[in-house]
């Protein structure tokens, strides 16, 4: 029976490779791998970086009068239910604010399957956050309202219509609309699925949004670090250039929490139809008074946490059609030495409950990467990745996104790979930290000459120090690779985004698209075609796909 299996497996599997060649297509393959290391160095033509957008800009300034809705957004919550989420009312900021009261202003959606017969009705809850720095010069801040309705019993891959607001002031949205996602299933997948990180709010960032939207997703993966509220009022705009000098006495670096609202409006015309899923970055840390942080991060979005069983917004899953997403959290407890962390627990509780007959695909993501040529940030994660690792291998994770190249962003795909050893059932790790914000694209390359790190360098806002020098290969006995290393298959500085469009139970087609391919009709930075190969590589998951 098993000889049979195998068999047909092998058959199908080379009827959908000879379909491929035929096509002509001529896009590479996983199975084609590992593959040489290829650098494509940085276009001396293009800009290295762009300034913030100032918040008068029209994409960011707010256009909407007392408690009406703006900065509406959309979360997936389950299979047949979605996160909502808007905010009403004007934020303050000075040296003293006064929350606005969450009880003053209802939260409801008003949805239906036909444009203007929204008469179904949701109800949800509402809340405010501060941002408060006690100290000479710097400023307070507390948020509109911010309202989250979870619409529940939706119908998969159908189009819905709704409104929201409080229809008792009146003061309700004008009509939006939104189209769910497809059931479990090997056979049904979202349309297109885009992956982003490291946005903010530049006018690199307008180009990478305004591409991204022209490739018409279904979904967003955001990997964290997006509005960039820390760096206003340090490298961006009308900030001080340097913020230890200008407020000496501040032993907390302030973040510009208004460009949370203003990355909201820039956001709303796609998050409003397509939903985010979004991870925690560094820039999402924002620490303030009482030793508070993730505020902003925490109080604004909606995640599937206790949908999925993680009570956590630090790190959750959830379904897209055949597809398993699992969202980590890089700046909370990860470790499963000792005490098992509650995220490793969890984490290992999850990968047990996937079965792959229905949900063939398994997608990781989280912000920091674990396998990174860069110097910036270089073995950054180490402990991260010591400690996680071997559980995501045992199960055959499929592709693992990242983020955080900031100070390089940049793109990077690996050649699958373990335990910094190629290996044909490894993951597929890219990294796309490229998504436009006030840090420029750097060049430095952690194996050009006089660019290696030292091992006391790219020390992690969480976790420990876990540096290593490699006991194998071409750079045995040392910190860093002389040559771009084996892992490594494709590298680029340049700012973008990615679309991930899965075909099948076995193929997966991914694509990035640079910032400068928006003026180019059918051109790309990368793209290959990740194939699934469950007959080779054993999964402790319940079944394989």
């Amino acid at each position: 029976m098993v000889d049979f299996r195998l068999c047909l497996a092998l058959t199908i599997f080379l009827i959908i490779i000879a379909e491929l060649l035929a096509s002509g297509d001529g896009i590479p393959t996983t199975l084609e791998g590992p593959f040489q290391p290829v650098t494509h160095r940085f276009d001396p033509r293009f800009r290295r970086g762009s300034d913030d957008l100032p918040m008068d800009h029209p994409r960011l300034r707010r256009n909407v009068t007392s408690f009406f809705p703006e900065q509406i957004s959309l979360a997936i919550s389950s299979p047949t239910s979605m996160w909502v989420s808007w905010v009403t009312g004007e934020s303050q900021i000075g040296s003293n604010v006064t929350p606005l009261d969450p009880s003053t202003v209802a939260s409801e959606v008003w949805y239906g399957k036909r444009s203007g017969k929204c008469f179904s009705i949701k109800t949800g809850f509402s809340t405010v956050y501060s941002q408060l720095y006690p100290f000479v010069g710097l400023l307070n801040y507390t948020s509109g309202i911010i309202h989250h309705v979870k619409l529940d019993g939706l119908e998969p891959g159908r189009k819905y219509y709704y409104r929201c607001g409080d229809s008792s002031l009146p003061a309700m949205s004008r009509e939006y609309f939104f189209e769910t996602l497809p059931l479990p299933g090997p056979k049904r997948y979202p349309h297109r699925i885009a992956v982003v990180g490291d946005l903010g709010l530049t006018s690199n960032t307008t180009t990478t949004i305004d591409h991204l939207i022209r490739n018409n997703p279904s979904m967003i993966l955001m990997v964290g670090d997006l509005s960039y509220a820390n760096q206003y009022r340090t490298t961006g705009g009308n900030g001080a250039p340097c913020f230890s000098c200008a407020f000496p006495d501040a032993p907390i670096r302030e973040t510009y929490q208004p460009r949370w609202d203003g990355w909201g409006r820039f956001m709303e015309p796609l998050i409003s139809r397509v939903p985010m899923m979004v991870i925690e970055g560094n820039h999402e840390i924002e620490p303030q008074v009482a030793g508070i942080t993730f505020e902003s991060y925490l109080t604004r979005f909606s995640v599937p946490s206790e949908e999925s069983g993680s009570h956590s917004n630090f790190y959750y899953s959830f379904d897209a059609g055949g597809v398993h997403f699992i969202m980590l959290g890089a700046y909370v407890d990860y470790n499963h030495t000792g005490n098992a962390s509650a995220q490793y627990a969890w984490l290992k509780k999850d990968l047990d409950q996937v079965d792959r007959s229905v949900t063939p695909w398994l997608v990781a993501a989280w912000h920091p990467p674990w396998y990174n040529s860069y110097s910036s940030h270089y073995q950054e994660f180490e402990c991260m990745r010591q400690e996680m690792e071997a559980l995501l291998y045992d199960y055959s994770v499929d592709i693992v996104f990242s983020g955080h190249y900031e100070g390089v962003h940049a793109y990077e795909r690996m050649n699958r790979v373990y335990n910094y050893t190629l290996d044909p059932c490894g993951p597929v790790y890219i990294t796309v930290g490229d998504g436009g914000n006030i840090e420029k694209v750097d060049v430095d390359h952690a194996d050009d000459p006089g660019k290696c790190p030292s091992a006391q360098d790219n020390i992690p806002e969480f976790g420990g120090l876990c540096h290593l020098n490699f006991s194998f290969g071409p750079a045995k006995g040392k910190f860093c690779w002389d040559q771009q290393p084996k892992w490594s298959a494709f590298r680029e500085s340049s700012f973008g985004h990615g679309i991930l469009e899965v075909v099948n139970s076995t193929y997966a087609l991914w694509t990035w698209h640079r910032n400068q391919d928006i003026y180019k009709e059918k051109s790309h930075g990368d793209q290959i075609y990740i194939v699934r190969q469950p007959h080779l590589c054993p999964t402790a998951s319940k079944m394989v796909g």
